[in-house]
């Protein structure tokens, strides 16, 4: 299996924009999708669509097998400890959403505490926000340094008897440092404090183990791995999840109802209210089955090789004379840095300079990135973002410098 094989899985890849090649450098905001996932999605809803659960005829039996075998696929995939822990959502934002509100109502109270960092995006920051609101709470901030590193030394001191959960980043999606998601979890823990884990990112670049791990939340979304928009994840432990009420109403979550009153369903049940993304979820399925391909030790290689091609161009392009770029996120070390480069340059607006690689065909993120505090944290209204997959290649990166260096020309 080599790179250009992977190319060949993913359709929109032979596709053109303004007449030349697609270079799709924006695969932290969403990955293009698997051809054998649309397949999967057009098989189920041409075939197989149905309510998953509910009636005894072979179209819902068939969705709900589709359904509750990736329910399998996921556990196994990040070592849940049971299937029960596995929630299907529509996405990170959902998932954290969810734990914010139901978590938060049995855990948080007026005075109580709860920690972020300063490099989350606004969907680990906004539903702790709402949650403080609600309750009189206090939203606590976790810094970043110069370099872009989470100050993970001053946890320990910030978190008091009265903080009830930690929500971190695994990966931050602005400066891509793989974070000691470990470490900070044995810190909370050992102060008796729950975590959940931000693993928008970090689904995508590291092998989730969340039982070696220990957090006791982890969410992703499925359009970071290739899969559909629309779905996504909520692992949660067991003993969180059984104490928690639910987050919505309605069918499928309920065990009785009566207007004396409503049970719930056992788990996973009690979180996955109403007719689910039944065509979608199970699509999931080949995009796990994608991710353990890419394991491939000599794939492996490939891929690192056009990481470490980038990240030597891009530094060639740095010190060019005049230039003035500026990148956010520096590794030490032996640390580990994702490929994802935020940068700004001087003289410059990050706009006009997304705006001129579109027009060459080039595919960055510009903006805040949802994380409007990290932009705050280094003085810069946006910057511009390139976020490699593996279905990358040295001749994109080529090209991406050369029209990058054109595109600052024009500008500066």
């Amino acid at each position: 299996m080599r790179i250009q094989d992977i190319r060949e899985m993913f359709p929109a890849l032979s596709g053109k924009v303004y007449g030349k090649p697609l270079v799709y450098f924006d695969n932290a905001a969403t990955a293009q999708r698997l051809k054998s996932v649309v397949d999967k999605m057009d098989r189920l809803a041409l075939e197989s669509n149905a309510n998953i659960h509910r009636a005894v005829h072979k179209l819902a039996s068939d969705a709900t097998e589709e359904y509750e075998s990736t329910r399998d696929a996921v556990r196994d995939f990040i070592n849940a400890g049971s299937r029960e822990e596995v929630i299907f959502t529509s996405g990170t934002t959902a998932s954290i959403n969810l734990v914010a509100f139901s978590l938060g109502e049995i855990l948080v109270h007026e005075g109580d505490e709860i920690i972020v960092s300063e490099e989350e995006h606004h969907s680990n920051i906004v539903p702790w926000q709402m949650l403080c609101q609600r309750k009189g709470a206090t939203l606590k901030v976790l810094g970043v340094d110069d370099d872009g590193h989470m100050r993970v030394d001053d946890l320990e001191s910030l978190i008091t008897p009265k903080t009830k959960i930690v929500a971190v980043t695994h990966i931050s999606n602005v400066l891509g440092l793989i974070n000691p998601v470990k470490q900070i979890v044995n810190i909370c823990h050992s102060k008796g404090c729950p975590v959940l884990i931000d693993g928008a990112q970090g689904i995508v670049h590291e092998e989730v183990d969340v039982q070696d791990l220990d957090c006791d939340f982890y969410a992703f979304s499925g359009h970071k791995i290739y899969a559909a928009t629309g779905t996504g994840v909520l692992y949660g432990k067991k003993k969180w999840l059984d104490q928690m009420v639910p987050y919505q109403g309605g069918g499928e979550m309920i065990a009785t109802v009566k207007f004396s009153g409503t049970t719930y369903a056992p788990l996973p049940g009690k979180f996955e209210a109403g007719t689910q993304n039944i065509n979608a979820i199970p699509a999931l399925k080949p995009a796990i089955e994608f991710l353990k391909l890419l394991r491939d030790s000599e794939l492996q290689n490939e891929i690192k090789g056009v990481k470490e091609y980038m990240e030597e161009s891009f530094a060639s392009l740095r010190m060019t004379e005049k230039r003035n770029i500026k990148t956010y996120g520096v590794p030490r070390g032996t640390e580990t840095k994702i490929p994802l480069y935020s940068f700004t340059v001087e003289g410059a607006h990050h706009e006009d300079l997304a705006l001129i690689l579109d027009k060459m065909g080039i595919a960055v993120r510009s903006g805040q990135m949802c994380a409007e505090p990290i932009m705050d944290r280094f003085g810069v209204t946006g910057m511009v973002r390139v976020s490699l997959a593996p279905y990358n290649t040295k001749e994109e990166v080529d090209y991406f410098v050369k029209s990058l260096d054109k595109a600052i020309s024009m500008l500066v």
